[in-house]
């Protein structure tokens, strides 16, 4: 089975910079992207499992689909921020990839803006053409999606790798963890680590601070379940730890 982050025919990468690896971006990558690839990829069928009229469950679904939005959101901001002008400083024969990656955030957040406000009404009405609206735009972000969060890994995180150090690429990671609250983050942790196979998922859960760790364990995994078993009644729960 052919890995989802395999450069097409057609795509290209900047060269490598010589020298020693620095940080592990790339494998974090990976780790978060395939949270995001599985949430979008269901977040259309989660609209459509709406019935019209059910404006209890449209709540639930769209304050769910909202938080999805708002940590994407966050995550394109602390690499704008904290990772593409280092990289872009640091390895000029980056700046195409750079100026690519960063058009390829706006065009994400141009998508998440024309989906909130429809989001919202949907989540007041569950009526039958906003609800088709919005999953049509939810569609739409994640086709831009399953471009972007592969190009990122596959062409501009092995330079990433090699120009910024392991105390800055965790910076980007941090301003994520400094925008949310811990029980908020602790909830979404379980679906992150059921979304990565199980090496990953436990090199991932290592590299969390260990005050997180704690809180995952005691109430975190719990309102994963419990979350999971409200959006996908009668799925079988993913293992996660």
């Amino acid at each position: 089975m052919t890995d989802f982050f395999t450069m097409k025919p057609g795509e290209s990468a900047p060269p490598v910079p010589a020298g020693p690896i620095l940080c592990t971006g790339s494998a974090g990558m990976r780790r978060i992207h395939r949270f995001f690839l599985w949430a979008y990829g269901e977040a259309p069928g989660l609209v459509r499992s709406v019935e019209p009229g059910d404006t209890a469950r449209a709540l639930y679904v769209g304050e769910v689909l909202g938080n999805f939005d708002n940590v994407l959101h966050v995550h394109h901001e602390g690499e704008d921020l904290l990772m593409y002008p280092r990289l872009a400083e640091r390895a000029p024969v980056c700046a195409l990839h750079v100026e690519q990656m960063l058009e390829q955030h706006r065009q994400v957040t141009l998508r998440l803006d024309s989906i909130e406000p429809v989001r919202l009404h949907w989540m007041e009405t569950a009526d039958a053409a906003t609800g088709k609206d919005l999953a049509d735009r939810y569609e739409d972000l994640s086709t831009v999606l399953q471009v972007h969060l592969r190009r990122e890994v596959t062409e501009v995180m092995p330079v990433v790798d090699r120009a910024l150090t392991e105390k800055e690429i965790d910076e980007v990671a941090q301003h994520g963890i400094d925008t949310f609250d811990r029980k908020f983050l602790v909830g979404y942790l379980g679906m992150v680590l059921a979304t990565n196979p199980p090496g990953d998922r436990e090199e991932l859960f290592k590299e969390i601070p260990f005050p997180v760790r704690l809180v995952y364990r005691l109430i975190g995994r719990r309102l994963y379940r419990k979350q999971y078993a409200t959006l996908f009644p009668g799925r079988v729960i993913p293992d996660t730890l």
